[in-house]
């Protein structure tokens, strides 16, 4: 069994960048550098801030301590593309139709460092893109570090389908045989090596190494880890114990009043699945995956602790901008579902945590739902001062320093070819509505029912709860230009 003490002697000894070369780091009062750090599938409850003190998760629960935290952050669709592209452009998925997996980001859809324009940043991307293009630097990213090589089919046109990612060329220099029939590494074959040979430990290396590299001037770098989304495996599957990662508390959570059919089909699928040994008709099964899934939490933790470790060594933490987030959630037997595509809170909840140190002496909790349409405009309230206006987002900072927003719902898109399609707010006051197209519709009290286990969205009595929600709908719609067709 791998120990945390172990794990953490491992990615120490893997070449992490400790000895410092020449050259001055930048100081406060300098172009803040900006290190965006996410993973994929990550629920917010698997950090401190959010009440989990189980998990094993000493970096980003240090980095809390130092942070903003947004207690209710929310992505925009809690499936991986569309939520990517929101997170890279601050646009809703419908704007740059980045609606459902395995969409090129479009070339007129400019990310963070082609809105900056700032030809002073050197800009780098680490890990997953699931944007398109996988293995080719691109929107306004000079550095390019890929890692997922099962993208090939969706390169486009002209771009040759055996390029092999930064990731394939490592275990390549390691020795490694390729697993599949195409001569790449699958991600089953990735998450069994040991665990400074995997890619969180990769990704970190890489990631310390720009930061040293580049320390005279300023720079932007987005790490995007693939972990804990599935495979669920990983050389930490068995650190925590059933008592530090359990059952979710609204597992098995199906008794839903009218719940929408599509949720009800996906768990009759989950039961016949198998997910790495996983029994999913038996609450033994969900343990067993939960305990996995805590260990994957951990693995990243332990590369982010290496990636701030270097930043603090190299002179440059005070005047860098970290942000932490995650692209969805993860079900985890909430409901009995896992995975992410649907309205519960486990799959459409993430963490954020923004740490400012030359502006914030101080850590704060801020209540209020946010959304992740809101980052790209907050980064650059900070470092340019200026928003454009066609973003739709508004800067986070304002629940910060008591300004004014003029929005303080937040909303989320379900869409999909083959239907349902659902839009979602969620108020300031804790109320939830979700309206598909064609399904059930659902709305809950989060006040007074936080597992989410009594739809009132058919009860008389809620009867103004649902009219004063759709009219927020309907009013957000006509501000993004949503043409989805809602039930009347």
């Amino acid at each position: 069994m791998v120990t945390r003490r172990s794990a953490l002697g491992a990615l120490a000894a893997a070449a992490s960048p400790a000895v410092l070369r020449g050259g001055q780091a930048r100081r406060a009062g300098d172009k803040p550098n900006v290190l965006f750090l996410w993973t994929d599938q990550q629920r917010a409850d698997t950090l401190a801030a959010y009440g989990n003190h189980r998990f094993r998760m000493h970096a980003l629960n240090d980095l809390a301590s130092r942070s903003i935290v947004f207690d209710r952050c929310y992505d925009t669709q809690p499936v991986c593309t569309p939520a990517r592209s929101s997170v890279m452009t601050g646009l809703w998925p419908h704007t740059t139709g980045c609606v459902t997996n395995n969409i090129m980001l479009p070339a007129d859809a400019r990310t963070l460092p082609e809105l900056l324009a700032d030809s002073a940043y050197r800009t780098g991307y680490i890990g997953k893109w699931h944007l398109g293009d996988e293995a080719f630097a691109q929107h306004g990213f000079e550095h390019w570090v890929s890692t997922e090589d099962g993208y090939a089919t969706y390169f486009s046109k002209g771009r040759p389908k055996d390029t092999r990612t930064s990731y394939h060329r490592f275990l390549e220099r390691l020795g490694y045989k390729p697993d599949t029939k195409n001569g790449g590494y699958s991600r089953g074959f990735a998450v069994r090596r040991q665990i400074d040979h995997c890619k969180p430990a990769f990704m970190a290396n890489e990631a310390s190494r720009f930061i040293l590299d580049r320390r005279e001037e300023p720079w932007l770098l987005s790490v995007n880890f693939l972990e804990p989304h599935p495979p669920f495996w990983g050389p930490l599957n068995d650190l925590h114990s059933a008592a530090e990662a359990p059952v979710p508390a609204n597992y098995p959570g199906d008794s839903v009043d009218r719940e929408p059919e599509s949720y009800r089909r996906r768990r009759e699928q989950i039961k016949e699945e198998d997910r790495d040994g996983g029994d999913f008709r038996t609450r033994a099964g969900w343990q067993q995956l939960n305990r996995i899934y805590a260990g994957l939490c951990t693995q990243v933790d332990l590369a982010i602790g290496q990636i701030l470790r270097t930043l603090e060594a190299s002179g440059q933490a005070g005047n860098t901008i970290v942000v932490f987030t995650s692209d969805h959630g993860e079900m985890m037997g909430s409901h009995s579902l896992y995975g992410k595509g649907v309205l519960y809170e486990e799959a459409i909840r993430v963490p954020l945590l923004l740490h400012v140190p030359y502006r914030q002496t101080r850590p704060v909790w801020v209540g209020q739902p946010v959304s992740h349409i809101d980052l790209v405009p907050t980064l650059l309230s900070l470092l340019t001062g200026k928003v454009p206006e066609h973003l739709p987002g508004e800067s986070l900072l304002s629940y910060v320093d008591g300004g004014r927003r003029r929005e303080d719902h937040v909303f989320l898109e379900w869409n999909s070819p083959e239907g349902p399609n659902a839009r979602c707010v969620i108020s300031p006051d804790g109320w939830k509505l979700g309206l598909y197209d064609k399904d059930n519709c659902l709305l809950f009290n989060r006040h007074e029912d936080p597992l989410e286990l009594r739809n009132l969205y058919y009860r008389n009595e809620s009867a103004a709860v649902r009219t004063r929600l759709r009219g927020a709908i309907d009013r957000w719609q006509r501000h993004v230009a949503d043409r989805m067709a809602l039930p009347s």
